[in-house]
């Protein structure tokens, strides 16, 4: 698909859309929005101006996405998936709380690495940063920092394992691992993951 496509009940505001991306049912793409090559954007998306999405993005049905968020490359985003940008929110309409909100020193930005999968109706604390090819579990609540290539699950959010570019959960023998999908090498130290060689033979 060489042409980006928008579904005719979709709301699609922004001119920043890459070729072969895909906006589908009833989604709200505002102006300000920037989003990438060969990306698909499920069902009932809201998105909001500010949000930068990388190339070959998935965004299933059912997401809100606010100002402050960055998809990098090869996201992978649930369905139901929870993003936040404020970690003090008011209504600016408040008085009380009109001040706080005259300029954007409110906004907390959070950044979702290449590769990384937010599981069906994680919640993400504004301002985290999720790791390259990491996993987020289904209904996870991340409150913190996620390592690369770590899978978190829990409320709150913790490490529970290690994960392949590929996606499969890692076994280790002595800090070792190879993955048994894709056969990729990985060796662990200093609580990181290194990748040891490319797809072997």
């Amino acid at each position: 698909m060489d042409e980006s496509y928008i579904h005719p009940t979709a709301l699609v505001e922004t001119k920043q859309i890459g070729k072969g991306t895909r906006i589908w049912a009833f989604s709200h793409v505002m102006d300000g929005v920037a989003i990438g090559t060969n990306c698909n954007i499920g069902d009932h998306c809201f998105i909001e101006s500010g949000v930068r999405i990388g190339d070959d993005v998935t965004i299933k049905n059912g997401n809100q996405i606010w100002d402050g968020i960055r998809l990098m490359d090869g996201v992978f985003v649930g369905p139901h998936v929870t993003f936040t940008n404020d970690l003090y929110p008011r209504s600016p309409r408040l008085v009380e709380a009109s001040a706080r909100y005259a300029d954007r020193k409110w906004l907390v930005p959070t950044t979702v690495n290449r590769g990384a999968s937010l599981g069906a109706g994680a919640v993400m604390l504004a301002g985290v940063n999720v790791g390259e090819f990491s996993t987020v579990g289904a209904g996870s609540i991340v409150t913190k920092d996620v390592a690369p290539h770590s899978l978190v699950i829990g409320n709150p959010a913790r490490p529970r394992g290690w994960v392949c570019r590929c996606g499969q959960r890692l076994i280790f023998q002595d800090d070792r691992a190879r993955c048994n999908k894709c056969t990729r090498r990985f060796a662990r130290q200093d609580g990181m993951l290194n990748i040891v060689d490319a797809i072997a033979g």
